[in-house]
């Protein structure tokens, strides 16, 4: 469709529209004042409003101000802080959950149900972190001169689930810090498909650099070059291994002080603001389901039926099929996300052509705590612009792959009203997880996590015995550390002993 006849497309005037989106990356320099946060998150709102083309005026008519949490620095209403920044006056604020990936999305999915309502008119959304100024003045015994609120400060509202991402038999084992629960996901990922240790490290690492080459070209990026799969695998001192497999290269880089923001508005307002049409990207659709909130009680570790289920009615409501899809950010926070992500909504991981990031994802583009898919949506929208005919689809979740969000957009104008789905996930039954199981079981996945040093700490094992019973068990005992690293135990047969130990005189089968 011409420029021409897109502008000449009659508009319902509740039709959401992004008209304006702005990043920020900010590098602390030696004897400058550390950013905070709530500043890089207005600046890059003042960054949108220019995008725009109608610098701040379309920022202090914002009916609502909404801001994924700072996890680095803790802020009781976000929101509230750039909207006084930026001398807005909006009726409401509102945030996502305080631990989430999904927020971003989740948060515009549910402004552009509002704006389609006729409940606003101009909302400003917002996300950042400044994790690496945060962790420079720990280490220089130095006090932030930050913003605090009192306790009585909130927000309006809160969307989304607030509730720990562990049980007590996951805690127990160590999976608490994403790193190690997603290496241990990444093994049944492996299993699943088949493949040797080699073969799908040398796979995760093809794809975390092709990640890397977008990120080269990606102005906004914290790391903006690119690395071949060699360099992301081998461990050395730069780039030493986390958990098995994954090296410091495949993991999420939260130590940046980045914000990302965009302003979301009914085509009617779009238009009385004087906003360019081509300026105008329109949400399509949006979606969020949640899988088995706990990981050991899934019916499979490596699946998605949450994704599955968000993805593709998202595509549905546009009209589309994923093979219509141009540009695609799945979110990135480890490999094994992106992994069933992919095969959950029918793409090829190997597609040079289509990669499946338009940032870089969250090692190379940069990592911001709850607000990294804020970034993917504001590039999202430089990219629809440039091709107003394409489609492109984010996604985007929380803890470890527990909570989706997910957004169709494009510059071409949307074939029905837009509608913010909550499709149910087709989830199997799930199984119960034993903390004290004792006698045969089979290994379904494995890692080993590591000290700084590069020595190995504990292996770590999900095993499910006869009864289809999970198990998981954490042990520091150098021969089985040994064992899992030298045997490849997927699949072998073990005895597990009183108190979860690992009897492997009988592991293999």
């Amino acid at each position: 469709m011409s420029p021409s006849a897109r502008r000449d497309v009659v508009l319902d005037p509740r039709t959401p529209v992004i008209v304006g989106a702005g990043q920020v990356l900010r590098r602390e320099l030696s004897g400058e004042e550390p950013t905070e946060p709530v500043a890089l998150i207005a600046e890059a709102l003042r960054r949108a409003g220019e995008d725009s083309g109608t610098g701040e005026r379309l920022l202090r008519a914002a009916d609502s101000v909404r801001c994924a949490p700072v996890i680095g620095w803790r802020y009781r209403d976000a929101a509230a802080l750039v909207a006084g920044d930026l001398r807005a006056q909006p009726h409401e604020t509102v945030q996502s959950a305080a631990i989430g990936g999904e927020g971003p999305q989740l948060l515009l999915n549910d402004t552009a149900r509002a704006i389609a309502a006729g409940e606003l008119d101009v909302a400003l959304l917002g996300g950042g972190e400044a994790v690496a100024s945060v962790r420079a003045a720990e280490r220089a015994g130095r006090a932030l001169p930050w913003s605090r609120q009192d306790e009585g400060s909130h927000p309006t509202r809160t969307l989304g689930e607030d509730r720990a991402g562990v049980n007590e038999m996951e805690a127990a084992a160590g999976l608490a810090p994403p790193v190690f629960m997603y290496a241990l996901i990444e093994s049944a990922v492996r299993a699943a498909s088949g493949r040797t240790a080699e073969a799908h490290l040398a796979l995760i690492a093809e794809l975390w650099s092709r990640f890397s080459r977008v990120a080269a070209e990606n102005p906004h990026a914290w790391i903006a070059r690119s690395y071949t799969p060699a360099q992301i695998a081998t461990p050395t001192s730069e780039n030493r291994l986390v958990c098995t497999p994954y090296t410091k290269l495949l993991t999420a880089n939260i130590q940046v002080n980045m914000a990302a923001g965009v302003i979301l508005a009914s085509a009617g307002a779009a238009r009385r603001a004087g906003v360019p049409r081509d300026r105008w990207v329109f949400v399509h659709a949006g979606a969020h389901a949640e899988d088995e909130w706990h990981v050991s009680e899934r019916r499979r570790l490596g699946a998605s039926p949450a994704i599955h289920a968000a993805g593709r009615a998202a595509c549905r409501h546009a009209g589309i099929a994923i093979d219509e899809v141009a540009h695609i950010d799945l979110y990135s926070c480890f490999p094994a996300a992106v992994e069933i992500a992919a095969r959950e909504l029918g793409l090829a991981l190997e597609d040079a052509a289509r990669p499946l990031t338009v940032t870089g994802g969250l090692t190379f583009a940069g990592g911001p705590g709850n607000s990294y898919s804020m970034h993917a949506i504001a590039t999202m929208v430089e990219r629809l612009r440039e091709s107003p005919d394409a489609f492109g689809l984010v996604t985007a979740l929380g803890w470890y792959v527990t909570k989706h969000a997910a957004g169709v957009y494009s510059a071409h104008p949307p074939r029905q009203p837009f509608a913010s789905l909550e499709p149910r996930p087709e989830r199997p039954r799930a199984r119960r997880a034993r903390a004290e199981h004792t006698g045969p079981a089979t290994i379904e996945a494995c890692t080993v996590a590591y000290r700084r040093d590069g020595s190995p700490e504990a292996a770590i094992i999900s095993a499910l015995n006869a009864r289809e019973e999970r198990a998981l068990i954490r042990t520091a005992d150098r021969q089985v550390i040994d064992w899992v690293l030298s045997d490849d135990p997927l699949g072998r047969s073990i005895e597990l002993a009183a108190g979860g130990r690992l009897a492997i005189e009988r592991a293999p089968s």
